[in-house]
């Protein structure tokens, strides 16, 4: 009984005046900020690296986009088709079908060059009959011609198409401030969440505070499996369906506007995946039950497509469903964490009364 007194005296102890309220949220807003100012410097001088890590998505799906379009101009036999008519010997003249990359030299569609055909492993293949200068570069005698044919960019990587496009004079400029203030709300999330947590922490029962490193360990994981899907999953299937409709134009992908894009879906699935978190809130404060949340499920499948249709950056179905479906496990999943740990709330003393009369 003196332990459930201290207790309640202990809280009653801890109330703050509003001033006081006002005060502490101050302090708390401005080592915020400091943490970001720090981070952001961080990500400032990373910022580079990090845009290049964003941009692997859009890049990847513009590879396999452009490459799709130009096996569909060539055709699937091309190589054969034109090793049939040929013999090892013969001199020919050699004419690029489309825009093509040797050695880092991007050649424009319609070069004709000299070519001739010869042995190799057993296999006919054509190869530049002499030594070809390209400006300051050399391309050497015997260098294959029909393995650029077969895919127009043949170095690994990504050539000079599958970079994104700045249209302002400051834009590389803006796009990496960007990049480094998302970089540094992310490093100063742990920090920003420990400001939180050291504001609210007074007005919590001793009971409700254990439970504060679980509510922020599991949202900070469930943010990052969000954040993660988006880069992994749902971008790229987006981007695919996107770029599928470029065939015919010359793709020129703006840089802002798909960091931007790619910023909003992982910060919005991020987002969608803490809906576990506020179940398990709300659940161990009584706000909800397992059946309030069963008894809605329709309703919540309508608002997860919805939701889903707005996060979403494409209108085919497909796309949807590719965030629908994972928002609509989660939303089961909260049902059996309420069920799990949600219950009434209450305070320190009916916890002590409780404990007492088991």
């Amino acid at each position: 009984m003196t332990d459930e007194f201290e207790d309640n005296e202990e809280h009653e102890g801890l109330q703050m005046s509003f001033l006081d309220h006002l005060d502490e949220l101050r302090k708390r807003l401005i080592q915020s900020a400091i943490a970001i100012a720090i981070a952001f410097a961080i990500g400032f001088a990373f910022s580079d690296r990090i845009y290049e890590f964003l941009a692997v998505p859009v890049k990847t799906e513009a590879r396999k986009a452009r490459l799709a379009r130009e096996a569909k101009l060539l055709g699937p036999d091309t190589r054969e088709a034109f090793m049939k008519n040929v013999k090892e010997g013969d001199m020919l003249q050699y004419t690029f079908a489309m825009d093509s990359v040797i050695d880092k030299v991007k050649i424009p569609a319609g070069t004709s060059i000299a070519a001739k055909i010869v042995n190799k492993n057993g296999k006919l293949t054509a190869v530049l009959a002499q030594n070809w200068v390209l400006g300051k570069t050399v391309i050497p005698q015997e260098r294959e011609l029909v393995e650029v044919l077969g895919e127009a960019s043949a170095l690994p990587g990504f050539d000079v198409r599958d970079d994104l496009v700045i249209t302002k004079v400051g834009g590389a400029f803006t796009l990496y401030m960007t990049v480094a203030l998302y970089t540094a709300i992310a490093l100063a999330i742990p920090f920003l969440l420990y400001q939180l947590w050291a504001f609210v922490a007074p007005g919590l029962y001793q009971h409700e505070k254990k439970y504060v490193i679980p509510v922020l360990t599991m949202g900070t994981l469930l943010f990052i499996i969000g954040a993660t899907f988006a880069y992994k999953i749902a971008f790229p299937a987006a981007c695919n369906f996107l770029l599928g409709w470029q065939e015919g134009f010359q793709s020129l992908l703006n840089a802002e506007d798909y960091l931007d894009l790619i910023l909003i879906m992982m910060l919005g699935l991020g987002l969608v995946f803490q809906i576990p978190t506020i179940s398990f809130i709300l659940g161990r404060i009584g706000l909800i039950t397992p059946r309030m949340l069963l008894r809605w499920w329709r309703h919540a499948v309508v608002i997860i497509v919805i939701v889903a249709a707005i996060i979403t950056p494409t209108p085919d179905a497909t796309t949807l469903m590719i965030f629908a479906v994972p928002m609509w496990l989660l939303y089961f999943l909260s049902v059996g964490i309420v069920w799990m740990f949600g219950k009434p709330r209450q305070t320190d003393e009916e916890v002590g009364t409780l404990a007492t009369s088991e």
